[in-house]
């Protein structure tokens, strides 16, 4: 208990400097999210109408899995009604078929999911099985058992630590595209564009025509700039240095390089196509700008199609991913650090570590992962793929994810030795905002996030642990 209670204090300090990473407080947009609806019961065993026992051809018999009756706890962020329900229909198809193991849900009431795991550790009742979302923070604390090589092949991506993977992604990262008026390009002969070069000069066409803005932007939140900078950074630094960050924290690299500074001019170029006063229009208003006849297109995540469509039910949703100006398509997409993890505590028993093992491989089998992935409009992770019913839409999203050049997740979400200090990624969307708007030039843009980062990671410095 001792040593729970000072890792639980290690966790409330790490927390607090936890970087935000998507729309509001995360640029992937996509994890495990807040869309659909449902119900879900609890109690010692998960019980829904639709439960049922499918599912069962994809398991061996649970005999062979334990060597006793084996009770797991699960908790997962539960203030979603859709994730509520997939859950708890996965669940009980996976107790139907398991005789001798027994997932037992805890709810987590709808309130914040990371404080209630953090209480949950506090108290010495962490659980066997839980939704990871803060994965670096407790895999620093040696909470989480690394998953075996069979479970992650089961993956198109995951994220290591270390050369370890400790969580089974739960859904593609939020892939960010061009969302664009499809009547009003089939009225004016406007085509989705096969290269970056096509782009640009469809964003000039438009612009030419005169009766809307080429892009909406909504620059009033910061977070926003993070769609279109990450692109940016994905073609420019990404695509010759996977690993800049760490370069950055060894001191071998600094925001001076030229590959930085042509992101810096990639904005540039794509965002003087946006409307007036983009910096002073909030994300929440770019749906309006859309289905308003006020601008042609948007680049953002997935999770914009239904807002959309509720906004204007009759609006003809477009979508293309943009190229990279070299012609390799990099998306944002794959599993990221998040996902379905088990606890290195529980692990320490032979037969919860087995029937935990067994409950992530059934969850993902393609019967049961596909009622999760619909349910929430999510993009699937798995290699195998699953027989979808989304909207055509995101169906060419999914394809697009599959035919990626390069998929992987937000730069500000990236772990190891790559990940950000705190605050920097703010400071650095702030910084391009005034070099977009003319108010600093890139050189001196660049000499001051190297300043900011010198301090940054003086007080962060994932390489040498402090």
């Amino acid at each position: 208990m001792k040593k729970q209670k000072l890792v639980s204090a290690v966790l409330c300090a790490a927390m607090a400097g936890t970087l935000l990473s998507g729309c509001g407080g995360s640029d992937t947009g996509t994890t495990t999210g807040d869309q659909g609806g449902g119900t879900q019961e609890t109690g010692s065993q998960a019980t829904t109408e639709t439960g049922g026992s499918a599912g069962t051809e994809t398991t061996q018999a649970a005999g062979g899995i334990v060597t006793e009756p084996t009770e797991l706890t699960f908790i997962f962020a539960d203030g979603d009604e859709g994730a509520k329900a997939s859950m708890n229909e996965i669940v009980n198809r996976f107790n139907d078929a398991h005789p001798d193991i027994t997932i037992r849900i805890e709810p987590g009431n709808g309130g914040a999911y990371s404080e209630l795991l953090k209480t949950k550790e506090s108290v010495g009742e962490f659980p066997d099985v839980m939704e990871m979302r803060d994965t670096a923070i407790y895999y620093r604390a040696g909470m989480l058992e690394p998953l075996s090589d069979e479970l992650v092949a089961l993956f198109q991506t995951t994220t290591e630590f270390d050369g370890k993977t400790y969580t089974a992604p739960l859904s593609g990262e939020n892939t960010n595209g061009i969302i664009y008026n499809k009547k009003y390009f089939d009225e004016n002969g406007f085509t989705e564009p096969a290269t970056y070069d096509e782009f640009i000069k469809l964003c000039q066409d438009i612009e030419d025509k005169g009766d809307m803005a080429p892009l909406v932007i909504g620059g009033q939140d910061i977070w926003h700039i993070g769609f279109w900078f990450h692109k940016a950074y994905n073609d420019q630094v990404l695509s010759a240095d996977p690993d800049f960050i760490k370069h950055c924290y060894e001191g071998t690299k600094d925001f001076s390089d030229p590959s930085f500074k042509a992101v810096l001019e990639e904005m540039q170029e794509i965002f003087q196509y946006g409307q007036e006063g983009w910096v002073s229009t909030p994300d929440a208003q770019i749906t309006t700008f859309l289905v308003s006849d006020m601008a042609a297109m948007m680049y953002s995540g997935t999770h914009m199609f239904s807002q959309i469509q509720s906004a204007d039910p009759d609006f003809e949703i477009g979508w293309f991913a943009v190229p990279s100006p070299d012609g390799k398509l990099r998306l944002v997409g794959g599993g990221g650090a998040g996902g379905l993890a088990i606890s290195s505590e529980s692990a320490k028993d032979p037969n919860k570590k087995a029937a935990a093992e067994e409950f992530i491989r059934f969850f993902f089998a393609p019967e049961n992962y596909v009622v999760y992935c619909d349910t929430l409009n999510f993009i699937p992770t798995t290699v195998a793929g699953i027989d979808s019913n989304a909207a055509p839409i995101l169906q060419e999203v999914i394809e697009a994810t599959r035919d990626a050049d390069d998929l992987g997740p937000m730069w500000n979400v990236r772990v190891g030795d790559n990940e950000l200090p705190p605050d920097f990624r703010n400071f650095t969307y702030k910084t391009v905002v005034e070099v977009v708007q003319g108010q600093r030039d890139i050189d001196s843009a660049c000499e001051e996030l190297n300043k900011t980062w010198k301090v940054s990671a003086e007080s962060f410095n994932p390489l040498t642990a402090e």
